[in-house]
């Protein structure tokens, strides 16, 4: 294990914390080792994608739910912005992402739609689903430890935005 000189102990006797890559593992003084989640980077949602997501995730059915949850998390979490404000580097709905699961090595091209949009776009990718979910908000160079459903976890990267609506002026989009 290669371990980070930035190590620190939060509160003197209870253990100590150690930064290993993007993870931080807790060290506790019995020897039990917990790896602790990395932050999630920081979102921005145009503020009409967050209202028609806050739409989809109020009528979710059971089967949508997880993700539902997780995305409504990010919409919580996030900075919602005008969508004149989305600055060109940010993964908003509707754009052309490349991004990297790094947990299978696999670098993907896939545009981030609506459900109802998702059978008329090639190279789709519904925000309803678990990895299109953690997409929105991200910009280039993000990494995020993103949840699946039935217990797993992913880790994305994004890469490049290859369009976006916003930088191609389409607010309304």
């Amino acid at each position: 294990m290669v371990l980070s000189s930035q190590s620190f102990s939060p509160n003197a006797g209870e253990g100590l914390f150690l930064l290993q890559g993007r993870q931080r593992v807790h060290l506790s003084l019995t020897g039990h080792k917990e790896v602790v989640m990395s932050p999630r980077p920081p979102i921005l949602i145009n503020r009409l994608d967050a209202d028609r997501l806050q739409r989809l995730i109020d009528q979710a059915d059971d089967k949508d739910r997880f993700v539902a949850d997780c995305l409504e998390e990010e919409l919580e979490r996030g900075e919602v912005v005008d969508p004149e404000e989305i600055p060109d580097d940010v993964v908003s709905m509707n754009s052309q992402v490349q991004f990297t699961d790094l947990n299978r090595n696999r670098q993907i091209i896939r545009t981030l739609v609506y459900p109802h949009a998702l059978a008329k776009t090639e190279d789709g990718i519904s925000v309803m689903a678990p990895i299109g979910a953690g997409l929105i908000g991200l910009r280039i160079g993000d990494v995020i430890d993103w949840p699946l459903p039935g217990g797993g976890e992913t880790k994305l990267r994004i890469d490049a935005i290859l369009w976006q609506p916003e930088r191609e002026g389409q607010f309304h989009r």
